[in-house]
């Protein structure tokens, strides 16, 4: 499996994205749609851009009981999108049922991933505002095995924890890592990050990349600097 960098395109219309998509006229990159345009544009947005040729993470954190997730993944398989994800912290039960809900009758289906903790989340926080006492790292790894346990192919955690989840579920396991900014750039609202070169050394397979892209005076050439940091 190759390294690939995902573009959030954390936008609030169809017009707005595209024209920021339309800036790529050589490489169709994978992009991220997030609860903002989904719930702006609907499943629309999903299908017009996959029909420009982009592979998709459709990043929606589900997170219900069992079977309402289960129904919901099904809906989402119909949109041909290439990964999607929920929350570990909805149970074995739930991921599991998310599994049979996402998959085609032809027994195709997008990859599934799991949140462990949200980056913007840290010890201190989990403490205080979710009364978990155990340590991130420990709590990341638990929600992880539970993630591999429930047949998901792989995690959406820090790029700090990357290297670890693998250690703890198998290389073939996905790593999924937002909060990557470039050693030049702004943090933003993140608080467990690493730059594109850093992802790739610790062992992230994807890294989530926003704003150091989407807000760049060049997006195209900010891109590529990814790709050539942490893809080659």
């Amino acid at each position: 499996m190759g390294k690939d960098v995902i573009i959030a395109c954390d936008f609030d219309s169809a017009e707005k994205t595209f024209a920021f998509l339309d800036k790529f006229t050589g490489k169709k990159p994978f992009v991220k749609i997030g609860m903002e345009l989904y719930y702006a544009e609907g499943p629309s947005i999903v299908k017009e851009i996959k029909k420009r040729g982009h592979k998709i993470f459709l990043d929606l954190k589900l997170h219900d009981i069992p079977n309402t997730v289960k129904k919901s993944m099904a809906v989402l398989s119909r949109l041909d999108v290439d990964m999607t994800n929920l929350h570990a912290a909805g149970t074995k039960r739930m991921m599991e049922a998310a599994i049979e809900g996402l998959t085609r009758p032809d027994g195709t289906r997008p990859m599934l991933i799991a949140v462990t903790q949200l980056t913007s989340t840290d010890q201190e926080s989990m403490e205080n505002d979710l009364l978990i006492h155990e340590p991130i790292d420990k709590v990341v790894m638990h929600y992880a095995h539970n993630a591999m346990e429930s047949g998901l192919d792989g995690v959406v955690c820090s790029p700090l924890e990357a290297g670890k989840v693998h250690d703890t579920c198998g290389k073939s396991f996905v790593t999924v890592t937002p909060g990557v900014r470039f050693a030049d750039g702004d943090i933003g609202d993140q608080k467990r990050v690493m730059t594109p070169a850093e992802a790739k050394k610790i062992g992230s397979d994807y890294i989530v990349v926003g704003r150091p892209i989407t807000a760049a005076a060049d997006p195209v050439a900010a891109y590529e600097r990814c790709v050539a940091e942490f893809c080659e």
